[in-house]
């Protein structure tokens, strides 16, 4: 998580830190701010075609009747397991598996039908990875089960005062005192939105540690002012070890929840009734998909 409190025009913004017990997160950040604006890097919202079969009217409604024992979380080892009621595939590695099969068996006509819009290829970036699958670097499946299990569902049944964009309308209305705006946001798709331009994978330190430069330009350009062991991190490359992309994702994330209530990047969603009910939106996107 990197966080950043607005004084006086500015953002001071702190170096990346380890979220810590989710349990108190909202608590704490709620004693040091009026209102709140937590960007999430996983999915909030569920695929049209799967959620043509949910009862609940919206994704917000939907979350708050899970709970932490639901089979809807247990993630599938076969695809004669795979249900409407329990989505989520592979354990592990399947010779011959794909994602078609698994597409027919949640009884979506194809592999397209199993990601949101937001997930799906636009000119400016490629499609990011389906919500229920759960194999590979670029799976989101196993990021969504550990925030909605073990944070999300619970907080919501125990009436946490969170506020799920785009669900409710616009981030600024959304904002209220004593609350927290929940919102999507998409690594890859902030880069762009800042303009940075990575010199390899952003897995790689050295690749990190080039962005450094357009990044202090971007935050300048937001009216960011970045703390000494933020600047430092930037330095660095955010460090050697295999946590070192999160606190760089971390901090894309937050740039890109800062250009949306500076008025730099749009608080835009699609004018379809699918997205802000059900499928959510990536927090920024301007850019509709190619199919």
């Amino acid at each position: 998580m990197t966080l950043a409190r607005r004084k006086e025009g500015v953002w001071q913004a702190a170096a990346p830190r380890p979220v810590g017990d989710p349990a108190v997160l909202l608590a704490a950040l709620l004693r040091d701010a009026d209102a709140v604006v937590l960007g999430l890097d996983l999915p909030l919202g569920l695929p049209r075609g799967f959620a043509a079969g949910r009862p609940e009217p919206d994704f917000p409604r939907f979350l708050h009747g899970l709970g932490a024992e639901d089979p809807f979380f247990q993630v599938n080892a076969g695809l004669d397991t795979v249900s409407p009621g329990r989505p989520f595939y592979p354990l592990r590695g399947v010779r011959g598996m794909t994602r078609a099969a698994h597409a027919a068996a949640l009884g979506l006509p194809d592999a397209a039908a199993l990601n949101r819009w937001c997930d799906r290829a636009t000119a400016e970036r490629p499609a990011g990875a389906p919500l229920f699958w759960t194999l590979g670097a670029n799976q989101t499946g196993k990021a969504a089960i550990a925030a909605w299990r073990g944070w999300l569902c619970p907080a919501l049944r125990a009436g946490a005062p969170l506020r799920l964009w785009p669900f409710g309308g616009g981030v600024r209305e959304l904002l209220a005192p004593g609350a927290a705006v929940l919102a999507e946001v998409y690594p890859a798709e902030a880069l762009r939105h800042l303009g940075v331009v990575l010199s390899g994978s952003k897995r790689a330190r050295e690749a990190r540690r080039a962005a450094g430069p357009s990044l202090c330009l971007a935050m300048h350009c937001l009216g960011v002012r970045a703390e000494p062991a933020l600047r430092q991190a930037l330095e660095d490359g955010f460090g050697t070890d295999a946590f070192g992309e999160d606190r760089f994702d971390s901090l894309l994330g937050l740039l890109c929840v800062i250009g949306v209530l500076e008025g730099v990047r749009p608080d835009f969603v699609p004018d379809d009734p699918w997205v802000r009910r059900w499928e959510g939106w990536v927090l920024g996107q301007t850019a509709l998909p190619r199919t």
